[in-house]
């Protein structure tokens, strides 16, 4: 029998992590049409609300049924405007590992949100779903989303050459395919030892805007 992750709902501080819903569809389709989201992902620009619609009641239900993810809204705790996306995919459940990315908003990049919330999504894989691993992927150009793994205790493994496609925009507009290399990152239930307590003596969450 596939496993499946639950149903279920994240708070932070400042944040909640829950399902996407239909609610979210113009935040959703207004956040992946940003420029930074369409240089580091494979997210088709321009991106429409009916692929925002497609996403919330097909695909991210999808995956989570299957057991190959899980897709997380990242929500304000005071206002509940969508600020971010937390994924999980390619998930092991012999393994206990899954794949972690995430993006944040242009309106709420600045906050520290990216950082925040990927670590409340590994606390909570460790602690409530007992996983053993978590792995990230960042563009080697990427160096924001980098800082966020560095952040939250993930250790680098090593590069994957060439293996990452990057895009770019050219003169007239037309988005570019630019192939890099990906850097491989990991995270285990020990390396999250004392994360907590760096951020607070940092003064916070530092902020970075790129989807890994």
């Amino acid at each position: 029998m596939t496993s499946t992750f639950p149903d279920i709902s994240i708070s932070t501080e400042r944040l909640v992590l829950r399902a996407l819903d239909e609610d979210d569809i113009p935040s959703l389709a207004a956040m992946m049409n940003d420029e930074q989201v369409g240089a580091w992902t494979d997210v088709p620009q321009p991106y429409t609300e009916d692929r925002a619609r497609t996403w919330i009641t097909e695909y991210a239900p999808a995956e989570r049924a299957a057991g190959r993810g899980l897709d997380l809204a990242v929500t304000e705790f005071l206002t509940q405007r969508l600020v971010g996306i937390v994924q999980l995919a390619k998930t092991d459940w012999h393994v206990r590992s899954t794949e972690l990315s995430y993006v944040i908003a242009p309106w709420a990049r600045g906050e520290g949100y990216a950082s925040e919330a990927a670590l409340a999504t590994a606390r909570w894989l460790f602690r409530d779903q007992k996983f053993e691993r978590i792995e990230l992927r960042t563009a080697a150009d990427n160096t924001a989303s980098q800082q966020v793994a560095q952040k939250i205790g993930c250790i680098s493994e090593g590069v994957l050459r060439n293996a990452c496609i990057a895009h770019t925009r050219t003169e007239d507009g037309r988005w570019v395919d630019v192939r890099t290399d990906f850097i491989v990152w990991s995270l285990l239930p020990e390396d999250l030892d004392g994360v907590g307590d760096q951020l607070a003596d940092t003064g916070g969450f530092t902020s970075f805007s790129d989807w890994n």
